[in-house]
C-alpha cells in the first residue's frame, strides 16, 4: 500500500507543470526511476537542496526523511507532497513519543538504509542505537546494561524486516533488559510477502526474486530463497534471468513491495516462453 501510494503521487507531481524534485528515490526500483526520470523529476539528496524557487516541489520518498530534514524543507517554502509510508511515519512518531519519555530505542534494521535513517532522526541524540542482528542487539544491550542499567528500553524495527529477526533481536536484547517494550512495526504486506514465498519454495524447482537491488524487502525474499537450497536469483528485468532456468519445467515467482506489475509481467512472459 506505501508503494503504491508513493508512485501514485510521484506520478501526479510529475505531471504537474511546477519543478519537482524526489528527496532520495522515492521507492527502490530502478525503472520506476527511469520513468519519473524521463517525466522531468531530478533526483537529489539532503545535501543538494535548491534555495527557495518559485514553483518548486518536494517529493519525500517512501522511507521518509528526519524531523530536522522536513523543517527544513518547511523553512524554504517548497511545496512538500510527503509520499512517507504511513506505516512508517507512524514508527517515526512513536519513536518521538518513546524518546521523549525517556526510553533508549534499539532501531532494528539496516543502519544505512533511509528508512532507519528517518526513525533516527526523530529521536533525541544519546537515546538509540540501531543494531543489525541479534549478536549486535546483545552487544550494545551489554554496553548499555553497564553505563545505564535502570534506563527504560524500547525495540522498533524496519518495516521490512523479518519475524524470525526481529525476535532474534529482542530475544537478546531482553537478557539485559527484561523490561523492554517491543513495538510492532513489521509490515502486515512483508511479513505475508515472505511468508508465501516459503510456501512457493515446496512447489517450484527454482525461484526469481523481481525487484531492485536497492531494495530491502527485495533482498530479504532472495535471502529466504537461498536459505532453501534451490537455485534463486534476483532479477530487476526479464534479461537478468539465466540461461541455466530454461533447464527447469517449474519456476516460482517472487517479487518485492516495490516491483511494478509491468516488471512482473515481463519476467513471467520471458520464462513461459
Amino acid at each position: 500500500m506505501g508503494v503504491r501510494r508513493a508512485v501514485e503521487m510521484a506520478v501526479e507531481a510529475a505531471n504537474s507543470r511546477s519543478r519537482v524534485y524526489s528527496l532520495g528515490p522515492v521507492i527502490h526500483n530502478p525503472e520506476f526511476l527511469a520513468v519519473l526520470e524521463s517525466r522531468g523529476v531530478t533526483l537529489i539528496n539532503e545535501l543538494e537542496l535548491p534555495e527557495k524557487l518559485e514553483n518548486c516541489t518536494v517529493i519525500i520518498r517512501a522511507h521518509g526523511i528526519s524531523s530536522k530534514t522536513e523543517s527544513e524543507l518547511n523553512n524554504r517554502g517548497y511545496r512538500i507532497i510527503d509520499a512517507t509510508c504511513p506505516k512508517v511515519k507512524t514508527s517515526q512518531l512513536k519513536a518521538k513519543e518513546l524518546s521523549d519519555s525517556g526510553f533508549f530505542l534499539f532501531l532494528a534494521g539496516e543502519a544505512e538504509h533511509a528508512e532507519i535513517k528517518g526513525i533516527h532522526g526523530y529521536i533525541k541524540d544519546g537515546f538509540c542505537v540501531t543494531v543489525g542482528c541479534a549478536t549486535e542487539a546483545e552487544t550494545e544491550a551489554a554496553k548499555l546494561y553497564q553505563t545505564r542499567g535502570g534506563v527504560k528500553t524500547a525495540l522498533l524495527g524496519q518495516t521490512t524486516i523479518s519475524e524470525d529477526e526481529y525476535n532474534a533481536v529482542s530475544a537478546s536484547i531482553k537478557k539485559y533488559f527484561s523490561d523492554l517494550k517491543i513495538i510492532n512495526t513489521i509490515c502486515a504486506a512483508t511479513a505475508e510477502r515472505q511468508k508465501s514465498l516459503r510456501e512457493l519454495l515446496n512447489h517450484a524447482e527454482a525461484v526469481v526474486i523481481a525487484g531492485g537491488r536497492e531494495s530491502a524487502n527485495t533482498r530479504r525474499l532472495l535471502l529466504i530463497a537461498q536459505e532453501s537450497g534451490k537455485p534463486c536469483v534476483l532479477a530487476e528485468n526479464a534479461g537478468e534471468i539465466p540461461d541455466s532456468f530454461k533447464n527447469f519445467e517449474t519456476v516460482g515467482i517472487c517479487a518485492g513491495a516495490s516491483t511494478p506489475d509491468s516488471v512482473i509481467d515481463e519476467i513471467e512472459r520471458k520464462l513461459l516462453s
